[in-house]
Parts: structure tokens; C-alpha cells; sequence
């Protein structure tokens, strides 16, 4: 429509936009018409919608984008909010033709009389205040817009109108629109509002930065109240649900805090997208869907932050963050004080900033960021006792103005600080490669990079399976007899077992797996040869390229992801096939077109295998008691599934910690370390940092799946007396002889033995 009037318009004109426009200012109003913007921005409107990254169930994982928005049709807007708003910003909406003379001529008595300035608004001219105009407040605007308004009531229909300005409006927190505001405070969709909730959404455009929930809650409660006031007057609610409503306890969503914590997913998703389609991808609504399952992530997440923070208790104190000055005495002004004194410093939904406000060895007392004060005392300052001695070191020091960290367990505080330690969990469909939980970090915000992905570590002894899978195709089965004794190589080098123990002799293969004998598995790996070796690994996913050519590939001392190895342990847990790990299911475009599409998971059959069946099924057996009765028992006993496998691994000074395992149709990876490696603790290993993480959340993961029995064996592969073996070795035959790396025979007893008929003892 051109910037000519229609006759409707004109008449709504007279009585209010010249009117106002007389009163407020002298300019002539007719200045207004000269240039008008198009009011097609409107007319034909395309919402800003952000990049948004899904779990496979739905959840929304992360908004990229410099405005939140969800876009919802006014038909799926609930009623109870429509009428909210209505209420407290245009009550004769239904009414008016774009402008209301009433509104205006109440300003125009305001103005006239020196009274409190009013906008006389309506839900249109804000929209198209928004939309078209700026928010400086002079005659020629308000002019503008009253014709703007006109015009956009004689092209779309109420509902239209109503349904842009409930998505466009800005509500504060980047939140724009009522269902990403929802979002933003309460993390609810419209539909799970309440009235109390839904009033306060209401009150906020007015003045989103004033009224902020976040910001200001009192100011927030405040305008509440008006629009409940507003909602009884119009009569869109009764006494009782007045009454109930303002009684309602409104609980804020803490801020950046997410429905699902996966930002290191998100943070993969987008570079994803950004790559294929450019920055656009940022305002044009493409939605992610990923293959994360909601509540594994939440596990994974909750599991990582649990077990870095039980190991970094039993780290060393290492002081408060800051110090701050608090002035003495106490009450109210003690209370802003130390209000105002940790402003600056970032606050965490699981490790909360405080202020100490008063420190002994027995009793500490402390302010949270939000006003809170706590009294800590027993095992809640374990953690910081050599903070809190009274000869503590300076930097050490725990007194009045220290700025900590404290954390939530049931209904206990502790002082504790920010961990050092890093972690990273991958749990993996095994049988078609999604990944259904990921977890990067401790904390994305202070280390995106993401260990799950990008950091090569040393396996240590979770590498092990994988060069006994090997060792399976040359002749070496689980009741093969291998010594447990001292072991020198050509070169030199001699390993050890961890913590000095070992047999004194020969042991069978299936028990050096359990007791993670690292001496039996460099003789294993020596009879098999590096090149064997690490020519098999690369069935499994593994870079040949970044393993040793020599025997201490034997002990784990290449360098994996957490990633890789999840892959290849699935491998293990399907059956022998190799699965490619997806982490981007589909992405589509604002109406829902799919623009892309991860390819189905492959077909497991025999042409695509990538270890013999006989092969899987002798190692998952292997691996079966490993978490039955070796160095990982703890995880059948804790979880009390017999279809448990898996490994530990620890490297020298226990720089990085490990547990691998898998139940058959899901694998998990979970790794500890430092950034820049160094030891996690003189008593720590796998068994004692990852596989508490990893039972945490398998614990969750499996709930509700039944117990997988042992499967039949497969075709090739016998029981003997004592162990399972490959048929072709049930009649006996040769074994060729045992050579370390230099082609020397080992010195000692043959404990790989030279007829198969001697591998097996009673």
C-alpha cells in the first residue's frame, strides 16, 4: 500500500494523531507524511529466528544468534497469555482501527494538564514502533507511527497483528518473543506457564530493561502485580486465581543456564552449519537436530562435573580466587556490601561464587551472589582446612573478603574451588554410531576446547584389548600360558607392572587381561610384532600413524581421542563391525526442509566386518572378566549386570586416567587428565577417577534396559577343558617361537608353548 491513506484511515486520523500531535508539540504533523517507510518488513514478515541445536527427542540445546527467538503460530499461544497482555498494554484492541482515540485523548489531557508523559500505544503502533521506527520520543514519530499503524490495520487482521507482536516484541536477555522469553526465565514453553509466570512475561514489555526478573526481581513482582490487577479488571480471571496467583513463589532460571548442557556439542553443530550455509545460518531459523538423547546428556554432564570435583577435593588447597574488603560490622549494609564486592565475579549453577564473611577452623561463614548466606562448618571445610589453619600460608589464607567457591551435595555446603582437571565422556550407540552423550569439558565457558574430539592421549592399559584381539589371529587364545617375570628388551627397556606386583610365573592370558599385567602383554605383543599389531588396531578406527613401532605400544603409549576409542570398543560390543560416530542426525531450514541428512548406519553383515565374530565374542568374554573379577570389578558388583565389559587405564604418574567399557548395545569412553599433562595424584588411577564416572552415568543410561545374556558362540570358535579357542587348534599344532623385538629367544621358560595340546592347564 502507498503512503496514501485509505478513507477509513483518515477519519481515525482527525480525532487522534492530529490531535496529539497539536498538543505535544508545535510541529506541523503534516511533516510526518513526507517520508514514510514501507511497511512491508510487516506485511510480509520473516522472523529472525536463531540457529538452534535440538537433542534427537527435542530438547533445545543451544540458541546461535544475536536474538532469541521461537517462533508460535497465535493459534498455539495460549489464551491465558493473549489475554495477559491485551490487558495490561491494549485492552480495546479488538476495538480500535490501529490508533485508540480514547488513549490518545487521555495523553492528550496528561500533557495539557502537566501530568505523568503516556504512550497512548497501541499493541500496532508498538509493533510498528519496533518494526519501522526508532524510540525517540518527538512529534514526528508519534505522527509516523499513528499513520504506520493505520496502515498496517487496513492490510493484516487482528490475529496477524497480534500473532507478530507476541513473537517480535523484545522481553529482555536477548529473549525476543514470548516463547523464547518463557524459555529464558522459567524454562518452559508457553503451555507450561502458569498465571503468576505468565503475568510477569506480560508486564515486561513495557520496559524490559527495568522490569527485568533477572536484573530486578522486586521490579518484576511489581509489574506482575499490575497486570493481575489488570486481568481482574477486564475480567479475564476471578478473586481466587488473583489471589492464588500473587501467593504463587516465582522461581527464576538461573543465568545461561540450558535445558540440556552439551556445549561442546553445540559448539560442533555450529561450525557445522556455518561451514555448509554461512553466517546467515545465524537469523535464518536452521535447526540442528543432533544425536544426543536428552537425559544421557544430562547424565554424562552431571557424571563428568561429580567426578572432577571428587577428585580435585583431594587435591591440594590452592587458595581463595580473590580478595575483596568488606568494612566492618554487619546487617543490612554488611549484606550490599558483600553483594556489590562480588558483582564482578562470575557465578556457577553447581560451584556458586561466595564472599566469606567470617573464617575459623571450625565454622565459615559466607554470602552467595544472590544474598544467600550460609554457615559451613564439619566436613564442609575439609577441603579448605589448609586455608583455614591458623598458621596458613598468605596466598592460602581463608579470611573475611575471600572470594571461594562452595558446592551443593544433598543438603550439605563445602568450600571447595575451581578444578584444574579436565574430563570427557562419549557414549556411543554401538550398533549404529550416534552418539547419545558427550561431554567435552568440566566448564565450556573457561576451556571450549573439547577433549572428546581434539585431545590425544596416551590409553594406557585401555589400549590393551585391542592388541589382544591381535595376538587372538596369531595363535594366542585365553588359556595361552605367558610369564608374569621380569622383562629386559634388546634396547634395554625394562616396564614393570603397576605397583611392582607380579605373578612369578606364568599366567594364563584371560587372568594377565584381568590383572592388567602389563609384563605378559609386552611378551604378548612381541610374539604378535609391532607391525601385526598396529596394522590390526587400524580395524578399530585407530591412527597406525600416531602408535609406536616398538614394545611399548603395549603398555598404551600412543595417543588416541576419547572418541576413537568409544569407536572402537563398540566395535568390540557389536560383534566385530566398525561404526562411524555421528553427532549431527539432520538439519533443516525454518520450515522444516531437510537440508541435510546423516547417512543410515551401515548394514552389519559379513562383508562390512571389521574383526572375525570368533574374534569379538573370545575378547568380550575377555573383557566379561575383567568387570567380573580383575581391576575393574567394581562395575558388575556396583550395577549388578553380568553384561558388563571393560577396561582400565593408567599412564606412568598417573597422567591420564581411563575406564572403556560397553553393555552391547552402547559403549563409553571416559578419560581425566590436565591440559598440560601431569600427575593427577601419587594414589589416583582409572579405576579410582574414571570408572566412577562412568558407572555414574551407565547407572542412569541403562536403567530400564534388560540384561543382555551371553550370546551363543559363533561358527569357528570351541570350549575346551578350560577356556574357549579357536576350532582349528582343538586337535593341537605348532606355535612359532617366541622372539622379543631383536629376534632373540626369551630367556626363561617357554611360556607360549611349542604344541597347543600344552597351552592349557587343569
Amino acid at each position: 500500500m502507498s503512503s496514501k491513506l485509505s478513507r477509513r484511515a483518515l477519519l481515525a486520523l482527525l480525532p487522534a494523531g492530529w490531535a496529539a500531535g497539536m498538543a505535544l508539540s508545535p510541529a506541523p504533523a503534516h511533516a510526518a507524511l513526507v517520508d514514510l517507510p514501507p511497511i512491508d518488513r510487516i506485511v510480509h514478515y520473516t522472523p529472525k529466528l536463531p540457529l538452534q541445536v535440538l537433542t534427537a527427542d527435542g530438547e533445545e540445546i543451544a540458541q546461535f544468534g544475536t536474538e532469541r527467538r521461537i517462533y508460535v503460530p497465535l493459534t498455539r499461544i495460549p489464551q491465558r497469555l493473549q489475554d495477559a497482555v491485551l490487558a495490561v498494554e491494549d485492552a480495546r484492541f479488538r476495538e480500535h482501527s490501529g490508533v485508540d482515540p480514547k488513549g490518545i485523548a487521555r495523553a492528550v489531557v496528561a500533557a495539557l494538564t502537566g501530568g505523568r508523559r503516556q504512550g497512548a500505544s497501541t499493541i500496532t503502533q508498538q509493533l510498528v514502533r519496533t518494526m519501522l521506527l526508532t524510540h525517540e520520543f518527538s512529534i514526528e514519530r508519534k505522527t509516523k507511527e499513528i499513520l504506520l499503524a493505520l496502515q498496517v490495520e487496513d492490510e493484516l487482521s487482528k490475529d496477524r497483528i497480534l500473532e507478530i507482536y507476541l513473537n517480535e516484541i523484545f522481553l529482555g536477555q536477548r529473549a525476543y518473543g514470548f516463547a523464547a522469553a518463557a524459555q529464558t526465565y522459567f524454562g518452559k514453553s508457553l503451555d507450561q506457564l502458569s498465571l503468576a509466570e505468565t503475568a510477569l512475561l506480560a508486564g515486561l514489555p513495557q520496559n524490559p530493561y527495568y522490569a527485568n526478573p533477572v536484573a530486578n526481581f522486586d521490579r518484576a513482582v511489581a509489574r506482575q502485580r499490575v497486570v493481575l490487577q489488570r486481568m481482574r479488571t477486564v475480567g479475564v480471571i476471578d478473586d481466587a486465581q488473583l489471589a492464588a496467583a500473587k501467593a504463587e513463589k516465582l522461581v527464576i532460571r538461573p543465568r545461561n543456564q540450558r535445558s540440556v548442557e552439551a556445549p561442546h556439542v553445540a559448539e560442533m553443530a555450529r561450525r557445522t552449519v556455518v561451514e555448509r550455509f554461512g553466517t546467515e545460518a545465524y537469523s535464518s531459523g536452521i535447526r540442528v537436530y543432533t544425536a544426543l538423547r536428552a537425559e544421557d546428556q544430562r547424565a554424562a554432564h552431571a557424571a563428568v562435573q561429580r567426578g572432577v570435583l571428587a577428585q580435585d577435593r583431594r587435591a591440594p588447597w590452592r587458595g581463595p580466587e580473590a580478595q575483596e574488603t568488606l568494612a566492618a560490622g554487619g546487617g543490612a549494609e554488611l549484606e550490599r556490601a558483600a553483594a556489590e564486592a562480588l558483582k564482578d565475579h562470575r557465578d556457577d549453577e553447581v560451584l556458586r561464587v561466595a564472599i566469606v564473611l567470617s573464617a575459623s577452623t571450625r565454622e565459615a561463614r559466607v554470602q552467595l551472589a544472590t544474598g544467600e548466606q550460609l554457615r559451613i562448618t564439619g566436613e564442609g571445610l575439609r577441603a579448605a582446612q589448609a586455608g583455614l589453619a591458623a598458621k596458613a600460608k598468605e596466598a592460602l589464607r581463608i579470611r573475611r573478603g575471600s572470594v571461594v567457591r562452595v558446592v551443593q551435595e544433598g543438603k550439605t555446603w563445602r568450600l571447595t574451588q575451581w578444578p584444574e582437571a579436565e574430563a570427557a565422556l562419549v557414549a556411543m550407540d554401538t550398533r549404529t554410531g550416534r552418539v547419545r552423550a558427550l561431554v567435552g569439558g568440566f566448564d565450556f565457558s573457561r576451556q571450549p576446547f573439547n577433549h572428546a574430539t581434539q585431545s590425544w592421549r596416551q590409553p594406557g592399559s585401555a589400549f590393551k584389548p585391542l592388541l589382544y584381539s591381535a595376538a587372538l589371529e596369531e595363535r594366542v587364545m585365553p588359556a595361552t600360558l605367558v610369564d608374569d617375570l621380569p622383562f629386559t628388551a634388546a634396547n634395554g627397556w625394562s616396564p614393570n607392572n603397576s605397583g611392582g606386583t607380579m605373578a612369578g610365573g606364568p599366567i594364563s592370558v584371560r587372568e594377565a587381561l584381568a590383572r592388567s599385567s602389563n609384563l605378559v602383554s609386552v611378551r604378548v605383543l612381541q610374539h604378535t610384532g609391532t607391525h601385526r599389531a598396529r596394522d590390526w588396531v587400524t580395524r578399530f578406527g585407530i591412527d597406525a600413524s600416531r602408535q609406536p613401532d616398538n614394545l611399548t605400544l603395549a603398555l598404551g603409549t600412543g595417543l588416541v581421542t576419547p572418541m576413537q576409542l568409544t569407536r572402537a570398543y563398540a566395535t568390540f560390543a557389536n560383534g566385530g563391525w566398525l561404526v562411524d560416530p555421528v553427532v549431527v542426525e539432520k538439519i533443516t531450514d525454518a520450515q522444516g526442509k531437510v537440508l541435510f541428512e546423516a547417512p543410515p548406519p551401515p548394514a552389519l553383515n559379513e562383508e562390512t566386518r571389521a574383526i572375525p565374530a570368533r574374534n569379538a565374542f573370545v575378547m568380550n568374554s575377555l573383557l566379561a572378566d575383567v568387570t567380573r573379577v580383575g581391576t575393574a570389578a567394581r562395575v558388575q558388583a556396583t550395577l549388578q549386570r553380568p553384561d558388563l565389559h571393560g577396561k582400565t587405564g593408567t599412564t606412568n604418574d598417573v597422567v591420564d586416567a581411563w575406564f572403556a567399557g560397553y553393555q552391547p548395545s552402547l559403549a563409553t569412553v571416559v578419560w581425566m587428565g590436565y591440559d598440560k599433562p601431569r600427575s593427577l595424584g601419587d594414589h589416583e588411577s582409572g579405576g579410582r577417577l574414571a570408572m566412577p564416572i562412568w558407572l555414574d552415568y551407565m547407572g542412569t543410561a541403562l536403567k530400564g534396559v534388560p540384561v543382555v545374556p551371553e550370546p551363543a558362540p559363533p561358527a569357528g570358535v570351541v570350549r575346551s577343558e578350560t577356556d574357549w579357542l579357536y576350532a582349528e587348534w582343538q586337535q593341537g599344532g605348532a606355535v612359532a617361537d617366541i622372539t622379543d623385538a631383536g629376534g632373540t629367544q626369551y630367556a626363561g621358560p617357554p611360556t607360549l608353548l611349542e604344541h597347543l595340546k600344552d597351552w592349557f592347564r587343569p
